[in-house]
C-alpha cells in the first residue's frame, strides 16, 4: 500500500491516518468541516485533498447512516480502488451501499473495535489500534483484491482482523458496546440533580460506570439508531434484571423473613452472574487477567492537559493498557493513573519526568511481588468506544 485516503477526520480517521503515514502511505484528508481535516494534516495525518490519481484504498469515517450515500459520491469522483468504512453497526451501511446504487464489489464494511471518550482529531493516536479487534465484514460481492487490501490496511494499523457477517455483528457490539453506553447513560443521569455535596462523593466506581456516557450524542443517536432492533432486545433482557433486583431489594427492606431470604438470593445470583460475565472478557493480549501496575501523573486542569500527556506517551512509544481520571472540580489540578506492564513502569515514570511530568513514585514491580491487576481497554470504546467506536 503506497497512497490511500481518508474521509472524516475525526477520533478514528486521524488515528487510521496516522497510523497509515508512520509506515510511509502517503494519506489524502477530507472533511465536510475543513477545520478538521487542517488539524489532522497539522498533525502529520497527510495532506487536504484528494489524491492526483485514485488511492490505493479510501476508508470512509463517517456516520452509519451516511456511508451508502459518501460511498457512491466518492466512487463517482473514482477517490480510490477499494473502500472501508468504520462505523460501529454493519447490517444498515451494507442495505445503504445497495440502495445507493454503489459498487459493493470494491467495498468491504468494516469497524476497529477501538475508540476513546473523547471526540476530534485532537483527540487521535497512532496507536490507537494496537492488537485491536478490526471486524471485516466482506458482503458476498467484496471482490478479493479489496478484502485483501482491507487487511493490508488493518495490519498497518497494528490491528487483529476477524471476518464476520454483518448482522452477527450487529448483534454482538449491541451486547459489548450499545447497551453499555445507553446502561451508562441511564446511570449518569441520575447525577446531574445532584447536590453539590452529594457530588464531592463521587469516586472511581460511578466515573468508571459513567465514562462512556461522555459521548457525541449526534454519534450515539445515529448508531443507536442503525442497530435499534439488537439494542432494544439486550435492554429488555437488562430490563428484566433490573425488575426482578428491584423485587428483591424490597423484599430486603420488609419484615417477612422468607421474601428477605428470598431477596439475598437472587441478589448474590445477579452479582455472580455479573462476576462471571466480566470475567469472560479477555484482556488486550487475549489473557484474562492482564498484569499491570499504575504509573500516577499529576495534572493541571487547563484545557488540553491530558491531550498533551497522552501525545507525549505516544511520542515515547508507551503502551498503554487501561487510563483511569481521578479529578476533583474545585481542585486545580487532576490524577492520571496510566497501566502499564510492570517491567516498563519504572522507564516510563522516568522518561515522562524527562520531559517535565510530575509523575508519583512509582514502586519497583521487577522482584517476585505481585503486582495490582486491572484489565481493559485503553479508555475506549467505542472498540469502541470507542470501546465507541464506538
Amino acid at each position: 500500500m503506497r497512497t490511500a485516503a481518508v474521509v472524516g477526520t475525526g477520533l478514528i480517521g486521524t488515528s487510521i491516518a496516522l497510523a497509515l503515514t508512520r509506515h510511509g502511505v502517503t494519506v489524502y484528508l477530507a472533511d465536510a468541516d475543513v477545520s478538521a481535516a487542517r488539524t489532522a494534516a497539522a498533525l502529520g495525518a497527510g495532506l487536504v485533498g484528494g489524491p492526483p490519481v485514485p488511492a490505493d484504498i479510501a476508508v470512509l469515517a463517517v456516520p452509519p447512516a451516511r456511508v451508502g450515500a459518501v460511498l457512491a459520491e466518492q466512487q463517482r469522483r473514482r477517490l480510490a480502488r477499494s473502500y472501508t468504512d468504520v462505523a460501529s453497526v454493519k447490517g444498515g451501511p451494507e442495505r445503504e451501499v445497495a440502495a445507493a446504487g454503489a459498487d459493493a464489489a470494491v467495498f468491504i464494511g468494516g469497524h476497529p473495535m477501538a475508540g476513546r471518550e473523547r471526540s476530534g482529531p485532537l483527540a487521535a493516536c497512532a496507536t490507537l489500534f494496537e492488537e485491536r479487534t478490526w471486524v471485516l465484514s466482506p458482503s458476498a460481492r467484496t471482490g478479493r483484491d479489496t478484502l485483501n487490501r482491507a487487511l493490508e490496511l488493518v495490519a498497518l494499523c497494528g490491528a487483529v482482523p476477524v471476518l464476520m457477517d454483518s448482522e452477527a455483528h450487529d448483534r454482538a457490539v449491541a451486547v459489548v458496546s450499545h447497551a453499555p453506553h445507553v446502561v451508562a447513560a441511564l446511570m449518569a443521569a441520575r447525577l446531574q440533580h445532584l447536590s453539590p455535596d452529594a457530588v464531592r462523593l463521587a469516586g472511581q466506581g460511578v466515573r468508571d460506570v459513567t465514562r462512556i456516557a461522555d459521548g457525541d450524542v449526534r454519534l450515539w443517536s445515529d448508531i443507536l439508531e442503525s442497530n435499534a432492533t439488537a439494542v432494544a432486545d439486550v435492554l429488555e433482557e437488562v430490563a428484566g434484571d433490573l425488575v426482578g433486583t428491584v423485587a428483591a431489594l424490597r423484599a430486603l427492606a420488609g419484615e417477612d423473613t422468607g421474601a428477605r431470604a428470598g431477596g439475598t438470593a437472587r441478589l448474590a445470583d445477579l452479582l455472580s452472574r455479573g462476576v462471571a460475565g466480566r470475567g469472560a472478557i479477555a484482556g488486550k493480549h487475549k489473557t484474562p487477567d492482564l498484569t499491570c501496575v499504575p504509573v500516577r501523573i499529576r495534572i493541571g486542569d487547563q484545557p488540553g492537559e491530558l491531550a498533551r500527556l497522552l501525545g507525549t506517551a505516544s511520542e515515547l512509544g508507551i503502551n498503554i493498557e487501561d487510563m483511569s481520571i481521578d479529578h476533583t472540580p474545585d481542585k486545580p489540578s487532576g490524577l492520571v493513573e496510566l497501566m502499564v506492564s510492570p517491567t516498563a513502569a519504572l522507564g516510563m515514570a522516568q522518561r515522562l519526568k524527562d520531559c517535565g511530568w510530575r509523575v508519583q513514585r512509582v514502586a519497583d514491580h521487577s522482584g517476585p511481588r505481585a503486582p495490582s491487576r486491572r484489565t481493559g481497554p485503553a479508555a475506549r470504546r467505542d472498540r469502541t468506544g470507542a470501546r465507541t467506536a464506538a
